[in-house]
């Protein structure tokens, strides 16, 4: 397979095991591009790609933003707070008005779960999910494995654990999706009420104790509580969750060997991770960042192909 299966990237589920392949592998391709003196292609020339964010997001919008002009797109950049969605507007509409300019490529990030998978069924355009609600980030997740098969050569047969708050993440999920996808083993941490009730349907395990889940990993994907996302207290304390779950020095340098430190980032330094972890030789956290590039100018380089 030379092209992917899919006409839009909506979740990990919605792929194939060698839609993955073929994505790394242009991405192999990309990362040797903007380590050139000249970071750019003119591969996507023709293409107008429009950035829809309702959600704040930092990172990701300036990735894709990056991605896009590295490939030599037109991008027109929208965020919902300043624009008529305000004002009553409707998801369809905005999006509609926004494709007769002659726009071939959504990338949208949007508080409701669901929204990207709606949109792709409603507009005529290629739509990228860049999160929705806590459902999924399939472009995060892609980038993750992406780190682990450029740091430990390949995904199949690690076991990664993804500590934090899995509740409200979709970062959890799309890595729960891409790694199984590649036979990684997979196993989450954290407080039993950050934990979603029926997460072993999902083929995932729960251990409880931090320095247990850390022993049995290859990668340890460290997640932010999201805060922004809880209308109640699941734990006591940031301190008191720093301690039972919060990753420093001295507990990674007693672990009976050298695992990999993920994090998606934003950091809460002092939470999830001291900062003399964020900055060890064992995170690839700049890595992931580098790659996220490189992860998005492949999917959509991709997914401008399969354009008419």
């Amino acid at each position: 397979m030379s092209e992917l299966s899919v006409n839009h990237l909506l979740g990990i589920k919605y792929l194939q095991p060698e839609d993955i392949q073929l994505i790394f592998e242009t991405a192999d391709h990309f990362k040797e591009v903007i380590n050139r003196p000249i970071k750019k292609v003119p591969s996507l020339r023709d293409i107008t790609i429009a950035n829809i964010f309702f959600e704040n997001s930092t990172r990701t919008k300036l990735s894709f933003e990056l991605a896009q002009k590295r490939l030599s797109a037109d991008v027109i950049s929208f965020s919902a707070a300043q624009s008529s969605v305000k004002k009553g507007e409707t998801l369809i509409d905005t999006v509609n008005n926004i494709l007769a300019m002659k726009v071939d490529m959504v990338v949208m990030r949007h508080a409701n779960p669901g929204a990207a998978y709606f949109l792709s069924k409603n507009v005529k355009a290629s739509i990228i999910n860049a999160g929705d609600g806590a459902h999924e980030h399939p472009t995060q997740a892609l980038l993750d494995s992406y780190s682990i098969r450029e740091r430990l050569g390949e995904v199949g047969g690690k076991k990664v654990v993804i500590v934090g708050d899995i509740l409200h993440s979709r970062v959890a999920l799309s890595n729960i999706f891409a790694l199984q996808m590649q036979g990684a083993e997979v196993k989450v941490c954290g407080p039993k009420t950050l934990i979603p009730k029926h997460i072993e349907s999902l083929g995932v395990s729960v251990e409880p104790n931090l320095r247990k889940a850390l022993e049995w990993c290859d990668v340890a994907n460290m997640l932010r509580v999201q805060n922004e996302r809880m209308d109640v207290n699941y734990f006591p304390s940031t301190r008191e969750y720093a301690q039972q779950y919060g990753v420093d020095k001295a507990l990674l340098d007693s672990l009976s060997k050298e695992i990999v430190i993920m994090h998606p980032g934003p950091i809460n330094r002092g939470v999830e991770i001291t900062s003399d972890v964020a900055d060890s030789k064992q995170s690839v956290i700049l890595e992931q960042v580098e790659n996220g590039v490189a992860i998005r100018m492949a999917v959509i380089y991709l997914l401008a192909s399969k354009i008419k």
